[in-house]
């Protein structure tokens, strides 16, 4: 009898969005750190087909030592302009590209008229797709986000785009603190920074792009999960929606549980704050931490959520275990700045997460950095 051999079918490319409100919020450099991370700890052949650092030090500090491919030179009008080179990232086929500024419009004589349809590109030659966009360049947000900024964005992504998005990251900061980072000269020049916070940084503004953000992310998740019981011949029963909250001890854990609140008062839903405890960890020699903890727990409990204590020496596995368990949806994670070697003993939730719990909207909030004793 003659052996039938199926052609097992090649899997499809990945695509993972990060979404900001704004510029400065903190997407290429999360973008890179989890690039690290999939390198040094699973092995992963990423490369960086291109990152705009935008003279920000921490962000050109994450680069580190991944591999980036060399842009390509396009004449136009008398002069040589840079742009990423889709042929050469092709010709070396990792297994994922980093690609920002996903809404830039490529220099005239490039093979594709925006960078986004490079990206399509690159996901149908089956290499996986890490990149960044704000919020305002979303192509049905545009009038919205004109109208309010009093500015006029040009460059635009369609809806389509981000709904072919396999992962779906949003990129939470609190207005107050972009303001302040802006102000300090970590977003634009200093000739730049008052006319910007007249305009486009207002607070007004920037609170409706953080909702849109939000909204942006979950209904993503949301039409995919539909989109799934659709293809699977499933009833297409209304889900509840469920948020966690991942607490920590850590100063500004506070920041996470309002926009978990938050959240959780769109969709009209209960919400978790959940906080695992390690079986090697004594409370008694942080008694700062441990008093943290506990006026976190408080606050949960007061903004209406459910607060559920887990035990496990790995904190991602249980907290993925959880997510899982309970069928939750939204996912409000912190993240803080930690040097490289942190990051590699101890890896990234957010990455396992991702790679774990499908169709799960993801909120990262960053962290504030703890102030050193003089």
């Amino acid at each position: 009898m003659a052996e039938l051999k199926l052609e097992k079918k090649p899997e499809t490319a990945k695509l993972r969005i990060y979404i900001g409100a704004a510029p400065g919020v903190g997407k290429t450099y999360l973008m890179l750190n989890d690039a690290y991370l999939m390198k040094h700890q699973q092995d992963i052949d990423v490369v960086i087909g291109l990152v705009e650092p935008h003279g920000r030090k921490e962000t050109a500090d994450r680069i580190r030592d991944l591999e980036i491919v060399p842009l390509k030179e396009i004449p136009y009008r008398g002069v040589n302009l840079k742009e990423m080179d889709v042929d050469a990232i092709l010709a070396r086929h990792p297994h994922t590209v980093i690609v920002d500024e996903l809404a830039h419009t490529n220099v005239p004589g490039s093979k594709n008229r925006k960078r986004y349809e490079d990206v399509l590109d690159l996901l149908d030659a089956g290499i996986n797709v890490m990149t960044a966009v704000n919020i305002q360049h979303l192509e049905t947000l545009n009038d919205a986000v004109n109208r309010s900024a009093n500015t006029v964005i040009r460059e635009t992504v369609p809806d389509s785009f981000v709904k072919r998005a396999d992962e779906v990251v949003n990129i939470d900061l609190p207005v107050d603190e972009l303001r302040t980072r802006l102000r300090q000269g970590k977003i634009y020049a200093p000739d730049k920074v008052e006319q910007a916070l007249a305009n486009f940084f207002r607070k007004g503004n920037l609170n409706m792009l953080r909702e849109l953000a939000l909204r942006t992310t979950a209904e993503q998740v949301s039409s995919r999960a539909a989109e799934y019981r659709r293809t699977q011949g499933l009833e297409q029963a209304p889900i509840p929606e469920k948020v966690m909250v991942c607490l920590s001890s850590r100063p500004g854990t506070e920041r996470l549980i309002r926009v978990g609140a938050r959240i959780a008062g769109r969709l009209a839903t209960n919400w978790y704050a959940v906080h695992v405890d390690r079986p090697d960890d004594k409370g008694h020699n942080d008694p700062e931490g441990h008093h943290r903890l506990e006026e976190y727990r408080r606050m949960a409990r007061d903004l209406g959520a459910q607060v559920v204590s887990l035990t496990g020496r790995n904190v991602s596995d249980a907290l993925i275990r959880f997510a899982q368990q309970e069928s939750i949806s939204h996912v409000v994670f912190g993240q803080s700045a930690r040097s490289r070697w942190d990051l590699l003993l101890h890896g990234s939730v957010l990455n396992r997460f991702l790679k774990e719990v499908r169709d799960v909207s993801v909120q990262v909030v960053p962290m504030q950095k703890p102030l050193r004793r003089g």
